[in-house]
């Protein structure tokens, strides 16, 4: 059953304050915290800045791809709910819990099924697992029916090229949660009228489970 949404890739406080301030805001907003490569990534400095608001009924995600401690020393006091990390091990992530005390999102990409399996090392380590794609900083898919079947004791999000207009109910009985970032721009940047058309059709599903 779907729950909740979360949109990712956050970077302007113009932004950030449509978000948090809509009538039906997404249960989680994600920041790309140490990810240059990806044109959502938020500088330091920066990020202070924008987080510097109050969160109302969302919930803020620091995005970490492999984070050394460095980064998670920069951000620590940051107000972040959620880590959620790509390439980690377990021990990696058990640390990462026990010292920042933070939940965690643990982040798969799948291509197949052998992808698919890795959450087996994770499960007592992890709040929420997310299936993302391959692509990272690029929008692409993958096949979400490798995950339809899969049982988990824990919650459960996906990611991969969602589109703001896509029909919401294909998913509701693959997962909990929906991430979208790319399919919530034009041209590369975040455009207000598809991340409220979203909204507002997510909540029109959500009503109806």
């Amino acid at each position: 059953m779907i729950k909740g949404c979360k949109i990712c890739g956050i970077k302007d406080s113009d932004t950030l304050n449509y978000i948090i301030n809509h009538p039906h805001p997404p249960k989680f907003i994600g920041f790309i915290c140490n990810y240059p490569k990806s044109s959502r990534y938020i500088q330091l400095n920066s990020l202070k800045k924008l987080l510097d608001v109050k969160k109302n009924k969302s919930e803020f995600v620091a995005v970490l791809v492999k984070p050394n401690n460095e980064i998670l020393e920069e951000i620590k006091n940051l107000p972040f709910d959620y880590y959620q990390l790509y390439d980690c091990t377990p021990d990696a992530i058990i640390n990462i819990k026990q010292k920042y005390q933070k939940k965690i999102i643990t982040a798969l990409t799948i291509k197949d099924e052998a992808d698919v399996v890795k959450y087996k090392s994770f499960i007592d380590l992890t709040d929420i697992f997310l299936f993302d794609s391959k692509g990272y900083e690029k929008s692409e898919s993958f096949d979400h029916n490798l995950i339809k079947n899969i049982n988990l004791n824990k919650e459960l999000m996906i990611a991969g090229n969602i589109k703001f207009d896509d029909d919401l109910k294909k998913y509701e009985k693959i997962a909990n949660y929906l991430d979208l970032s790319g399919g919530l721009e034009t041209s590369g940047l975040k455009d207000i009228s598809k991340i409220n058309f979203f909204l507002k059709n997510f909540n029109k599903l959500k009503n109806e489970t």
